[in-house]
């Protein structure tokens, strides 16, 4: 893991740390950091002495800018940028660990930045924290689960919203909206959210697994079938069984287990 160069993982006491690197650029996420992300996640996928992990920026200006729509030189190259990023399904496993994760943000958390955030389980922000999705404006549309996952957590009318107008959001506006759980001072968002990454891993594990694995299927699924699925994963835990979700899927849909519905039923 110390080969790393646009990110750091760590790891201490059961929590893991994952540091976007590129500080010169407010972290802009490239083909390399695509690449080392994609490994650090499998080793917190694989590794059991990991039971919580926080997510965080290095450098004083942001958690994340975006992509790094420069890193082929001229603007026609932008949406090959782009589509580098889907030849590795990062954030298809990032959504598939259950392990608890934790983003702590602070400064500029833009377009990419915001979708990682998003991947996140509970989100805290400092007060210099500004949000925003500028995909459209430049031509473009989220490329990493923005279109998705943002109606998911501040509904379709506010993503509209932050999409077609490229409106910034403060820290305080993105708590109001349900974007992030927690604001704290300035210069605090990274011990915030350790601390709240230690709380998490002290709580059992398979439980918190399944918790996340019941909201991830039944938020797509018809209630009836919603609430059957919740039955599913509590008979799990009075059985100790271990997740269902994660590297234990048995297919590759993509809300793990049977891809939601038909395992539901």
């Amino acid at each position: 893991m110390s080969a790393f160069q646009t990110i750091r993982y760590a790891k201490e006491e059961g929590v893991a740390t994952l540091a976007l690197c590129r500080p010169q650029v407010i972290n802009a996420y490239n083909i390399q950091m695509r690449d080392e992300v994609w490994q650090a996640l499998h080793a917190i996928r694989d590794d059991p002495e990991v039971v919580a992990v926080v997510v965080y920026g290095a450098g004083e200006r942001g958690f994340c800018a975006g992509a790094d729509l420069t890193e082929f030189g001229t603007a026609p190259s932008q949406a090959i940028a782009r589509w580098v990023r889907f030849l590795r399904p990062v954030w298809e496993v990032w959504a598939s660990i259950p392990k608890p994760f934790v983003c702590a943000i602070h400064g500029w958390c833009l377009g990419s930045g915001v979708e990682m955030a998003l991947l996140c389980d509970l989100r805290v922000a400092g007060e210099d924290a500004v949000f925003g999705m500028p995909e459209v404006a430049l031509g473009m549309i989220p490329a990493a689960g923005g279109t998705q996952t943002l109606p998911r957590h501040i509904g379709p009318s506010r993503t509209l919203e932050m999409l077609l107008t490229n409106r910034r959001l403060s820290a305080h506006d993105a708590l109001a909206w349900g974007l992030v759980h927690r604001v704290v001072p300035r210069g605090r968002h990274l011990a915030a959210g350790m601390a709240l990454a230690r709380s998490l891993a002290i709580l059992p594990p398979n439980a918190v697994a399944l918790v996340k694995d019941a909201l991830r299927v039944g938020t797509d699924l018809p209630l009836a079938e919603a609430l059957a699925w919740e039955t599913r994963m509590a008979l799990h835990t009075l059985k100790g069984s271990p997740p269902v979700c994660g590297p234990g899927w048995q297919t590759g849909g993509p809300h793990g287990g049977a891809g939601g519905k038909a395992s539901a039923r």
